[in-house]
């Protein structure tokens, strides 16, 4: 049986003079309701210096994986051919009378684009190989036991929610044989009164009713300082020194205690690595946008992360959670300072925290695992388009800071092509209007287009191509394919994984389903490119600030917050419309203009309720054959809320 710590033992904790002496965080003054935490345990954290390499010398010299590098060019080599190839097409189409400056924009654009839709693809097509090759040896090396925290930082959650999570992961965990020992804590950044005095009653009412021996603990800090790495980092300096190893989670996290233990074995195992991430499964969504995102990622994306696994090797990413992390290296190598300004000089909060922690450990000689096969483990998606606009605006902020960490000293290049591949994936969405907006000024010719192009005695102006051309054509679909190949082939990674059809609904609802999602994921893909585009301008000049709490079961919009928040979709689209209606416009944007006019109707139809179990829309396995721990982590979360509505109306006096 797994060990759980009795929440009331004594661990060994250093005199309160010496901790204060260390200089660690913020002070045992800065935390409240300490009574609900072990004595402290404190261990130092310093700042991380970018401009000086690193080596952690506790770290474990392990052997190389000479394989890897076999990996990384099966999947960049594809697409840097394809790219040189497309591009070598399309620079003949402009070759007659010379290359101009915009002409030459317009191909380094093109270019851009279609290397990240390839290396997508070559990613999938590394995975769908990956998991033909069916992994029959037993894991090697010998378990150690270790004192594990389970870590669930929470900023003015709904305290039912979290709890009743919490409290299906500890049910989880009191039936999984092992040697390993875990404590459960709840780190509270609340700023809301009312909702912090609703999380410390849940967590004594939990306390009072879970079995003797099960360790929960809850902490709330005075003030959020550094948000949620200072959360963490908090946590880290004051009782860091009593755990091994600490296992993040969101708010919206569930892991399996199999999944738990499992993660818990391979860092036991691997003295080498620093931290091991797991591939979170999308569940809980009852909202059409909801479950696209969750049919996407349970049929397709299993395959592109099983890629991502085999080129990253050593050198993997950190999502921020359902992932574990050896304590003492994590502390000694990743403290991260503030970020100073290029433009402002001013000093800011690395936002999106985990890829540059991710990084770092590299750095210190740790190695950063990914295991996408390991199961159980499961997060939540937003439900509204907007709440994922919202949600994308945040994550823009911070990945579009690591561009200022790329010449960071002693960090890998593959560490570099994270950072960078996180801030590429928001910076697309600028460069595709940049060839929406220039594709609809080529129009059908030069005689057509909205653009005069002037004659052989004029030069200056280049004479662009007729886009209506059949081979033009051609490649325009070509790239459309390789848009939806992805999807299209990791389809076939259904059957290398043991799933069968019926898991989905049978075959015909399978087709049904994934022939809504590609639809609805063509139509929501124009609206999201022009909010991405609107996310990096709000980014760059400096209009996104903080870092709101989720919308967890999606937020309730009314008809004039949809015209306001897609205004700038619908204008684009009625332009674009009217381009095409006047013959200005290739008829092959029409896609767009439509999806682009129906941005408002669309981003209502997000939020609609996607359906039940068996006749709902789009249904994975977690929808027809619900999880038990999700089904748990339900009950209690309704339990915990009636608990808490009656506390409100019959207060104790």
């Amino acid at each position: 049986m797994t060990q759980l710590p009795d929440p009331t033992m004594s661990l060994p904790a250093a005199p309160l003079a010496d901790h204060l002496a260390t200089g660690c965080a913020e002070g045992v003054q800065d935390t409240r309701g300490t009574d609900l935490m072990p004595p402290v345990m404190p261990m130092e954290m310093p700042e991380q210096d970018f401009t000086a390499p690193f080596q952690d010398r506790q770290a474990p010299q392990g052997a190389p994986r000479p394989q890897v590098a076999l990996w990384r060019i099966l999947a960049f080599s594809p697409a840097m051919l394809a790219t040189a190839a497309l591009t070598w097409v399309m620079q003949g189409w402009f070759a007659i009378g010379g290359f101009m400056g915009l002409e030459l924009l317009l191909l380094a654009l093109i270019a851009f684009n279609f290397f990240w839709i390839c290396f997508s693809v070559s990613t999938v097509i590394l995975g769908l190989y990956s998991l033909s090759q069916r992994d029959r040896s037993r894991p090697t090396g010998q378990v150690t036991p270790m004192q594990v925290a389970l870590l669930v930082p929470v900023y003015n959650e709904s305290p039912w929610y979290v709890l009743g999570n919490v409290r299906a992961m500890l049910e989880e965990l009191s039936r999984v044989d092992g040697a390993h020992s875990y404590a459960m804590f709840i780190l509270s950044d609340t700023r809301d009164e009312e909702l912090a005095a609703q999380e410390r009653l849940s967590v004594e009412a939990l306390r009072a009713d879970l079995p003797p021996g099960t360790a929960l603990y809850y902490r709330r800090r005075a003030r959020n300082t550094g948000r949620k790495v200072g959360n963490i980092s908090n946590w880290l300096r004051h009782w860091g020194a009593g755990y091994e190893a600490m296992l993040v989670l969101d708010a919206d996290s569930l892991m399996t205690g199999r999944a738990i233990a499992r993660l818990t074995d391979a860092l036991s195992r691997d003295p080498c690595a620093g931290l091991i991430q797991s591939f979170p499964q999308l569940i809980g969504a009852q909202s059409i946008f909801g479950r696209m995102q969750q049919f996407a990622n349970g049929v397709y994306g299993l395959a592109l992360a099983e890629g991502l696994a085999r080129w990253t090797g050593h050198e993997g990413n950190y999502w921020g959670h359902n992932a574990i992390l050896r304590t003492r290296a994590f502390a000694a190598c990743a403290g991260l300072p503030k970020l100073r300004s290029r433009l402002s000089g001013r000093e800011h909060l690395i936002m999106s925290h985990d890829f540059v922690e991710a990084g770092l450990l590299r750095r210190a000689g740790w190695r950063v695992r990914f295991l996408p096969r390991l199961g159980g483990s499961y997060e939540e998606t937003p439900a509204t388009l907007v709440d994922h606009i919202l949600r994308d605006r945040r994550w823009c902020q911070g990945n579009l800071q690591h561009l200022n960490l790329l010449g960071a000293r002693g960090f890998f290049a593959m560490s570099r092509f994270h950072l960078l591949h996180g801030a590429i994936g928001y910076l697309m969405a600028p460069i595709w209007f940049a060839l929406l907006v220039i594709w609809a000024l080529i129009g059908l010719g030069e005689d057509r287009s909205v653009i005069h192009y002037f004659s052989i005695t004029n030069p200056s102006r280049p004479s662009w191509p007729d886009m209506s051309e059949p081979r033009h054509v051609l490649v325009i679909l070509l790239i459309y394919a390789m848009l939806l190949a992805p999807k299209l082939l990791a389809v076939l990674a259904l059957a290398m994984t043991g799933r069968r059809l019926d898991q989905y609904g049978g075959p015909a609802r399978f087709a049904l389903s994934t022939l809504c999602e590609i639809l609805l994921a063509v139509l929501y893909a124009p609206i999201l490119m022009v909010q991405q585009m609107i996310a990096v301008l709000r980014t760059t000049f400096g209009i996104q600030r903080g870092w709101s709490a989720q919308a967890r079961e999606g937020g309730h919009y009314g008809l004039r917050h949809l015209l306001i928040c897609h205004a700038l979709e619908t204008l684009s689209g009625f332009a674009l419309s009217g381009g095409i209606l006047a013959g200005f416009v290739s008829l092959w944007l029409l896609p767009i203009a439509l999806s682009l006019v129906l941005a408002v109707p669309l981003s209502a139809l997000s939020g609609w309720r996607a359906g039940t179990s068996r006749r709902g829309w789009m249904a994975t396995p977690v929808v027809y054959a619900e999880p038990q721990i999700t089904r748990a982590a339900d009950r209690y979360r309704r339990s915990f809320k009636r608990y808490l509505d009656m506390q409100r109306q019959h207060p104790a006096e």
